[in-house]
């Protein structure tokens, strides 16, 4: 059998502590054997969808950061171009002040609360002109010695470069920018137009374009006054986009020839550049902003103009591998109880021990061992969770019929809340005491779609599940709840994502079943457990705001359990295995990955 040194090169440690890591060593894996933790060492790059921009356009200024960044002006139909100025914030695009000047091929920098425009093409000449931005509105600044188009930009507001473009000629003259003013720079060793830059005034970045020939591959550094030779580009481009800094820097997008669009992304340390993932979308005339680890492009041209965005992420991490392990059991084995809480702090309550017994008991978990709390008030089984160990809620739920109960936990003890407008049992719960969504279940009779809200006190009708379900799970918040599984007719694999007053679709599970438990929220959720056809189930699933990815599974297969905490630590107890009622807890710990620790060297 091939092994994991025969295939990856290294063996797989066994330490007692994480060791010193090489970033070199990509693939590393050990099991520490203090934690119980498979870890490993991996890099991860790529680019992933940002929100759309509100006007899809070309060859407009990009600045900012990935989660602060600032779009604005550009050629969407004809000359003279847009004064659109939009705001990104790391998902959306909001509309901000416009530029004084419609232009596009124009010049960039700084800051989503501090940009600078500068020169460009306003549909019938060059302009010199220069814009400030404040975070709401452009304001003139002082006027460029050299009306030109197509030239690189970087740097910040009050200390900006613009070098490179075209007059009537391809140039190479560089101009700075102390927040007023502009004065003349050393030129570059290349007259370029249509290229990228990256970095600050006194340590820049400039590479490819157009030297009115043929594209090129040139890299230059500039160091406050002079322009000197860097590391070629590995794709010769025209029109690329750029990100980081002087020795960090990114170079994506642009054009290798007429009509041949490249997403080639590259990587630069100062003196070589190395190709990394490709963007999404291949185009030209991008708008860039951010740093070599979390860059943004966004607009651009594919043959179209373009509004999408990405979102560059380039980092070394350690992943932890996902696993369930033995928790303290319940003092009472029970199946349908609710939970509440986290995987140090959680909740138990109701529950039926047998087949003809509801039960009342809450118990409290400290993270190892279980231990008896206050009695609800109503002893039922198959009923609703929300919110934590010291303020929870629980709702519906069967005694010897279905029942409309909400009682509110305080710690200790139960006191009464307002009851449901719909009497219901197999209900999903989500959100906290104070702010509590409970929705589809069971009537006695028919499996129903209604969505309630709780504000402390009462309940108040919400948006309709598409369709009615009973034992499906249930996660996150009352203004972004997420529902998924369960039963309608047949079990069902659909899951349902809330945003306060609707539900829409979102991605399947991988295994539809019905009587499974959720934790965490809607785009960091977890479901575990669960019945297909007579068959306890242990499958656990982790869900990213879009799509579910199978894990690893529960030691012990079982449905209608308590489930809580969150996606990287969730807590599973009690249910019923398919021949008895469990008292099992299991504690889970998601994949996931943590930045390196300060040993860690990156390049």
């Amino acid at each position: 059998m091939t092994t994991y040194n025969e295939l990856a090169g290294f063996r797989v440690n066994y330490l007692s502590a994480d060791p010193t890591l090489n970033s070199g060593n990509e693939g590393q894996v050990w099991y520490n054997s203090t934690t119980g933790k498979l870890r490993a060492l991996v890099q991860i790059k790529a680019w992933a969808a940002g929100g759309s921009m509100s006007t899809a356009r070309r060859y407009l200024g990009g600045c900012g950061t990935q989660t602060a960044g600032l779009g604005f002006g550009g050629f969407v139909t004809a000359p003279p171009g847009v004064t659109d100025t939009e705001e990104y914030n790391g998902s959306t695009w909001t509309a901000g002040g416009n530029l004084g000047t419609a232009r596009y091929n124009f010049g960039g920098c700084g800051l989503q609360t501090a940009g600078l425009a500068f020169a460009g093409y306003n549909g019938t000449a060059n302009t010199a002109a220069t814009e400030e931005y404040d975070g709401s509105a452009w304001t003139a600044g002082g006027s460029m010695s050299t009306a030109r188009r197509q030239l690189g930009g970087l740097g910040i507001q009050t200390a900006g470069l613009g070098f490179g473009g075209k007059t009537t000629v391809v140039v190479g003259t560089t101009e700075e920018y102390n927040g007023s003013t502009w004065t003349a720079g050393g030129s570059m060793g290349n007259a370029t137009y249509i290229l990228g830059g990256a970095g600050i005034q006194t340590a820049g970045l400039g590479f490819g374009g157009y030297n009115g020939t043929a594209n090129i591959a040139n890299t230059e550094e500039y160091d406050g006054s002079a322009w000197t030779a860097g590391g070629n580009l590995n794709t010769a481009r025209r029109d690329p986009a750029g990100a980081g800094i002087q020795t960090a820097g990114l170079a994506f997008g642009g054009v290798t020839s007429v009509s041949t669009y490249t997403g080639a992304t590259e990587e630069y340390n100062g003196s070589t550049w190395s190709n990394t993932t490709s963007l999404t979308t291949a185009r030209r005339g991008i708008g860039g902003a951010g740093l070599r680890t979390s860059a943004l492009a966004f607009g651009g041209y594919t043959g179209a103009n373009s509004s999408a965005t990405e979102e560059f992420t380039s980092s070394i991490d350690v992943t932890t591998a996902a696993a369930w392990a033995s928790g303290g059991s319940l003092s009472t084995a029970r199946s349908g109880p609710a939970g509440a809480g986290t995987q140090t702090v959680g909740l138990a309550f109701g529950g039926s021990p047998s087949a003809t017994v509801s039960s009342a008991a809450t118990e409290e978990y400290n993270g190892s061992a279980w231990t008896g709390g206050g009695n609800m008030g109503t002893a039922r089984y198959e009923l609703g969770g929300a919110g934590i160990q010291t303020s929870a809620l629980a709702f519906g739920g069967y005694i010897t019929a279905v029942s409309n109960a909400t009682e509110e936990y305080d710690g200790s003890a139960w006191t009464g809340g307002g009851n449901l407008a719909t009497a219901r049992y197999n209900i999903a719960g989500a959100g906290t005491q104070t702010a509590g969504l409970g929705f589809g279940g069971n009537n006695g009779t028919v499996n129903v779609t209604n969505t309630e809200e709780y504000d402390g006190s009462a309940w108040t009708a919400g948006g309709a599940l598409g369709t009615a379900t009973r034992g499906a799970g249930g996660a996150g918040t009352q203004t972004a709840g997420l529902a998924f599984g369960g039963f309608t007719t047949a079990n069902t694999n659909v899951t349902q994502e809330y945003d306060g007053s609707s539900w829409t679709a979102g991605g399947n599970m991988n295994t539809a079943r019905r009587f499974l438990v959720g934790a965490g929220i809607q785009t960091s959720a977890l479901g575990f457990g669960g019945l297909v056809t007579t068959v306890a189930q242990s499958a656990t699933e982790e869900y990213n705001g879009t799509s579910w990815a199978t894990s690893t599974n529960m030691t012990t297969a079982r449905y209608i359990l308590a489930g809580a905490g969150t996606q990287t630590a969730g807590l599973a107890a009690g249910g019923y295995t398919g021949t008895a009622q469990s008292a099992s807890t299991e504690e889970y710990t998601g994949s996931f990955v943590t930045p390196t620790a300060s040993n860690l060297t990156t390049s």
